[in-house]
């Protein structure tokens, strides 16, 4: 089994401070299309191909890996995302929190297994090297908000 976290500051000494508000905007703007949320190039496909009141559904390709996820959103607080199909089952979460001191916080976290390796297996410790290094889910939020502060200077948040 795959435990990964991360945590970041939503709003860091010297940027553009983002609202709550704001930042679920880029959460729910990233889970109906990831690509220009992610590292460049890191997801090139990614389609919405069911949706309800609480959730869609998305087929994605990430790291050249095809996968289909069921995403559930709790407003303003977390968004889910079921690994369907794909080399991993499990579920991401990025929440959004404020700290002790009242500073709102993103946080990833992933309880994952890799389908069809073996638990423990040389395979998904390299996954979760990568989960844990700064090019892994780290950097996916900087990216995240570095994306949502873009939409928000061209009024398109």
């Amino acid at each position: 089994m795959i435990y990964s976290t991360a945590t970041v500051p939503v709003n860091p000494e010297g940027e553009v401070p983002l609202t709550r508000a704001q930042a679920w905007a880029g959460l729910v703007l990233k889970a109906r299309d990831a690509r220009e949320f992610l590292p460049p190039d890191l997801c090139t496909k990614c389609d919405v191909v069911e949706e309800g009141a609480t959730h869609i559904v998305r087929e994605a390709t990430i790291a050249g890996q095809d996968l289909r996820e069921i995403i559930c959103f709790e407003p303003e607080r977390k968004v889910t995302f079921f690994q369907a199909t794909g080399p991993r089952e499990g579920a991401i979460i990025n929440e959004l929190f404020e700290d002790a001191s009242g500073q709102l916080q993103l946080r990833f976290y992933g309880y994952l297994g890799l389908r069809g390796k073996p638990p423990g297996g040389a395979e998904e410790r390299a996954e979760q090297a990568l989960l844990d290094s700064d090019a892994g889910y780290r950097g996916a939020l900087a990216s995240t908000l570095k994306r949502t502060r873009a939409l928000l200077a061209q009024r398109q948040l």
